[in-house]
């Protein structure tokens, strides 16, 4: 099993020429057994037939010496017979007598006439013509001689069969060596064809994975094989997927600045009646200064009315430039942040009669390390859409605490719930269709922004109703190291 795996892990250009190689070595293999079982079939037959011959043509030439037991005509015919058989290669061959002596043989120093064989000697037959021992490359026969139907002797022949050994080896050696010519030419050839296949799928590849690391682009037509081939046709809408994300993505931006426009114009609504208020208390002050402005008491307190009216509006403008001003983005994040938001929040939250519960645990340092800047429009996002949600005469929340090594805001809404399409915005890998079809564009925002600053965002349902939306954000990102170097 993990042999297998390890094969899958190899890549398609290679597992397909080995795998073409492997199934040429099986064919091989099976092709070279039925050649070579033919081959010693036929090498058998012929032996036989050639032993056949011999034992015919010798027994024919020494019934009648073996009839009167004449030695010596026996020995000649012998010598006669290996001369004439030089391509059985016999080795040796004994004739025996009906006594089962040996009559004569074509070693007499090893066979004695009138010696008796021994049993291994007797016993080394098969049922065959020809019987071949492998180890000792050589084959044995024998044929018993009758006359007028009484057995008279019988005839053992030794014959040398390496010569067939050696023709299975040659062509044992040729087959292996064509074999394998032939497995490397077609793994090559398998090789050269799969990349070529697979080509086009790695151009796919290549711009699939920096689709995954960034911006994706589409392919260029010098790529696109020429026809309306299956790869044409895959890269084409390879290519029609990239531009209508990209159109989306555009789409997308163009909603998320049209809520960001939204939001700052329901801020400046709210920002109007904050100043107007104000200006009235002003515009009657310099009244009763130009009429009773020589009295030093109404002049004291006309004067004392008049700064605290500039210093509310000095306020809140201030509060605004500081969130929407891109150049102090880049600040780190303090108290005032959190300040200038919920003095932002304050005309809203008038305008619907709705409570602020506010608790922000700060860790005495001046500063935190978090650029101040999108903390405090994710922030002020979130409120929005939590009063938004929050009926009125209702409640919303924000608590912010410190920690060693980052900061937690939870803001709560006393609404209905989050749908789940909506919360996947914060909280899933893919922000999902919600934002394609252009809702929850505020979220998405708070979703890039704590995506920058590499921290995250969970969502639970409130005991008393609601929802709380948790902002985690570590410290010490890359962009605070570069702003403090």
């Amino acid at each position: 099993m993990k042999l297998l795996r390890r094969f899958r892990s190899i890549p398609v250009s290679y597992r397909v020429p080995v795998f073409v190689a492997l199934l040429m070595v099986v064919i091989s293999a099976a092709i070279s057994e039925r050649v070579l079982n033919r081959l010693s079939r036929t090498q058998e037959s012929f032996l036989n037939g050639l032993a056949e011959t011999y034992l015919d043509g010798l027994s024919s030439a020494v019934v009648p010496a073996v009839l009167r037991a004449d030695v010596w005509e026996v020995f000649d015919a012998l010598d006669r017979s290996s001369a004439s058989y030089k391509s059985l290669a016999p080795i040796e061959t004994v004739v025996t007598g009906s006594d089962g002596r040996v009559l004569a043989a074509s070693d007499p120093n090893r066979i004695a006439t009138y010696s008796e064989l021994s049993a291994d000697y007797l016993n080394r037959y098969g049922p065959g013509v020809v019987t071949i021992d492998k180890s000792k490359l050589t084959g044995f026969a024998h044929r018993d001689l009758v006359y007028q139907g009484q057995p008279i002797g019988t005839i053992h022949a030794t014959f040398d069969v390496s010569h067939l050994f050696a023709e299975r080896r040659e062509i044992l050696v040729t087959l292996l060596i064509t074999n394998g010519v032939l497995a490397a030419l077609f793994a090559l050839g398998g090789f050269a064809l799969v990349r070529q296949m697979i080509g086009p799928m790695r151009v796919l590849e290549d711009h699939m994975r920096s689709a995954a690391h960034g911006a994706a682009e589409p392919i260029s037509p010098r790529e696109i094989p020429a026809g309306d081939s299956e790869v044409a046709g895959l890269f084409r809408g390879y290519n029609a997927l990239v531009h209508a994300e990209r159109e989306r993505a555009n789409f997308a931006m163009q909603l998320a600045e049209e809520e960001k426009l939204s939001s700052l114009g329901r801020l400046a609504s709210g920002m109007a009646h904050e100043i107007n208020n104000p200006l009235g208390g002003l515009f009657n002050a310099l009244d009763t200064l130009k009429t009773h402005g020589e009295t030093p008491g109404v002049r004291d307190t006309s004067i004392s009315l008049i700064e605290r009216g500039l210093a509310g509006i000095r306020d809140v403008v201030e509060a605004a430039l500081a969130t929407y001003r891109p150049e102090r983005s880049q600040r780190l994040m303090t108290a005032a942040d959190l300040d200038d938001v919920r003095l932002l929040l304050k005309p809203e939250l008038r305008r619907k009669r709705q409570r602020l519960d506010w608790s922000v645990a700060w860790n005495g340092a001046p500063e935190l390390p978090i650029r101040g800047g999108p903390v405090r429009q994710a922030v002020l996002n979130l409120l929005l859409n939590a009063s938004a949600v929050t009926p009125e005469d209702g409640t919303v929340s924000l608590k912010a605490v410190s920690a060693e090594d980052r900061l937690h805001i939870e803001i709560g809404d006393q609404g209905s719930g989050m749908p789940a399409d909506i919360a996947g915005i914060l909280i899933d890998q893919d922000p999902g269709p919600a934002v394609r079809a252009g809702r929850g564009l505020g979220l998405w925002m708070v979703r890039r922004v704590v995506d920058d600053l590499g921290g995250r965002a969970s969502i639970a349902a409130k005991r008393g109703g609601g929802t709380a939306v948790t902002l985690t954000i570590p410290f010490d990102s890359e962009d605070v190291k570069a702003h403090a170097a």
